[in-house]
């Protein structure tokens, strides 16, 4: 029989000596009971005690921290970050470690990258070396409230829109904070809808182009639309929700607007493209206020925080960037996503940024340090058909925080995901049949949460997620 007395004070002992080893935990990775033994098996002839080729001794715990001539070896909860994972699995045969050898056993990989991103633990009984963290999420005080009669649109004039040969993919879209108001890329125009009843209430013209970006001001009485014709012009143009009016068309572009936001305050215009440049426009006068010229791609989301006080930007090479929003100096660069990130948006706490791409990680980044708390691998893994061979891809389009903390994705694997605030994943579906999901937004109403996606088809599909 257990004996209680005996339980608590065990207990009593591991809060108070946790190194002691009495609480070890048995299902940790450690470099004495699961490292160390694959290092012996390929890695010590060349860089253990009797030889260390650049300057490295596998065969310590402490030797493996110190790392060698060719600088750290492992970085505390980074595998993507430490060279030992990246010369492991190196396509490459000629860079690859062991040399001359087939890779290792995948079982054998998995196990370095887990003690890697799990905290570097010499034994059962050690402390990860990844300090703890405080993802939860209370939700914000938005200034001002919910205003008393959110903005609806009222008889906006009609409108002619050119006629198309084929639906335009959704390429933009957002839902209004407060009402129940979808906005949707057009051709030359943006749809605006009823997010309950889905009837059509009237539509903005953009005779710029096509909108690449649309974005809903906190209050949700302006509509951001950011576009263009591609290698010829790009503007962002404010419109009055309410009445339809353009209140302000800022930039002055030589291709389509890519990426753009609006400040909380609706102060500032941040826009992006095909230049690698992020230019910041006064919304009252039109003046640039700075640019950032740090990307080496065509850049690809910005996302000012709930708080107004940072700007994020992405571009197609996988680089995300922070940066001061009133001076655009810059703050931390966030290295994880190794291909073109398609979506930044933030939880509305602003103590998280969500970032997903084309790599397939969904990563969920405190900004107070730049560390990526959670990421998720090959989140939308996607489904083989019968015939199919080869690499399929995996990247993830869109992605967007619900008002309650949790993260929806949409991916090419046509399916959509909720993620929890700790990224989980507590619901998904995968009924898009018709096209690839390239847009969603969330919905909140009085009625519950609905998520809705738009897709490469031209097609909405609306989701109720309440459960």
């Amino acid at each position: 029989m257990t004996n209680p007395p005996a339980m608590r004070r065990l207990f009593l002992l591991c809060s108070l000596f946790p190194l002691a080893g009495l609480c070890a935990d048995e299902d940790a990775v450690t470099y004495n009971d699961h490292i160390k033994p694959i290092f012996r098996q390929h890695c010590l002839k060349c860089h253990g005690d009797d030889k260390q080729k650049a300057d490295l001794n596998l065969q310590s715990y402490a030797g493996t921290l110190k790392g060698g001539s060719g600088g750290e070896l492992v970085v505390a909860g980074r595998s993507s970050q430490s060279l030992l994972y990246e010369i492991i699995v190196d396509a490459d045969d000629d860079f690859r470690m062991p040399p001359n050898k087939p890779p290792m056993p995948e079982e054998q990989i998995a196990m370095i990258q887990k003690w890697i991103d799990t905290g570097l633990r010499e034994s059962a009984g050690s402390d990860s070396m990844v300090a703890a963290r405080d993802l939860s999420f209370q939700p914000a005080a938005t200034t001002g409230g919910k205003p008393e009669n959110p903005a609806m649109p009222e008889n906006l004039p009609e409108i002619e829109v050119p006629e198309i040969v084929r639906p335009l993919p959704v390429l933009a879209m957002d839902a209004s904070p407060w009402a129940p108001l979808l906005a949707v890329a057009g051709q030359e125009h943006v749809r605006l809808l009823h997010a309950e009843t889905e009837e059509e209430l009237g539509k903005l013209p953009f005779p710029e182009g096509v909108p690449h970006v649309i974005r809903f001001s906190r209050d949700g009485a302006v509509l951001m639309v950011a576009g263009g014709q591609p290698v010829e012009s790009g503007k962002v143009v404010l419109f009055d929700v309410k009445t339809g009016s353009r209140l302000a068309a800022i930039g002055d572009e030589i291709d389509a607007v890519l990426a753009a936001d609006l400040s909380p305050d609706q102060q500032l215009v941040a826009l992006g493209g095909s230049g690698k440049v992020v230019k910041v426009y006064s919304t009252t006068d039109g003046t640039l206020q700075y640019k950032i010229e740090k990307h080496t791609d065509w850049i690809t989301a910005a996302a000012f925080s709930p708080d107004g006080k940072i700007l994020a930007t992405s571009d197609r090479a996988g680089a995300v960037h922070l940066w001061d929003a009133k001076s655009g100096g810059i703050l931390l660069t966030l290295a994880e996503h190794t291909a073109s990130v398609r979506a930044l948006d933030w939880r509305s706490d602003s103590k998280l940024l969500a970032s997903v791409g084309e790599d397939g990680l969904v990563v969920w980044w405190d900004v107070t340090d730049g560390w990526p708390a959670i990421t998720k691998k090959n989140a939308h893994p996607p489904h083989r058909p019968k015939g199919v061979y080869g690499k399929l891809p995996n990247g993830i389009l869109a992605a967007k925080f619900g008002p309650d903390g949790t993260l929806f994705t949409a991916g090419r694997d046509q399916a959509v995901r909720l993620w929890d605030a700790s990224g989980k994943t507590i619901w998904w579906r995968h009924e898009l049949d018709g096209g690839t999901p390239i847009q969603s937004v969330v919905v909140a109403t009085e009625k519950g949460k609905t998520l809705v996606v738009g897709n490469s088809s031209g097609q909405l599909k609306f989701f109720r997620v309440d459960s």
